[in-house]
């Protein structure tokens, strides 16, 4: 056997060692779909009920793509009740501030 027929050998026993690791888990995907849909439209309405019914859509739509942890969701929807219940009792004002303050937090613009 030849000295390029022994390292030849070697090289092809010693690839052997080397074999692939075994595949790592993923994760599962949560999100139902990964574009906001052609017919979502932002619901109308003036002041705090419009603004809030708004920020409501868009929460929606960012759980359903998987944007937004239901987590998340959950506490941004109770951070809304007092929101809604400002804005019930035409304090609007307060209804606002509160939605801001809640935007603010997780990161949604104005």
């Amino acid at each position: 056997m030849t000295n390029y027929q022994r390292l030849l050998f070697a090289a092809c026993a010693l690839a052997g060692c080397n074999s692939a690791q075994p595949p790592t888990a993923v994760a599962p995907v949560v999100a139902s779909r990964n574009v906001t849909p052609r017919n979502f439209t932002l619901p109308s309405g003036s002041g705090c009920a419009g603004a809030i019914a708004r920020y409501r859509a868009v929460l929606d739509n960012d759980l359903a793509m998987g944007h937004v942890g239901q987590g998340v969701y959950a506490t941004i929807q109770s951070e809304l009740g007092p929101a809604d219940s400002a804005c019930s009792a035409g304090r609007d004002g307060e209804a606002l501030s509160l939605l801001r303050a809640s935007k603010s937090r997780h990161g949604y613009p104005g």
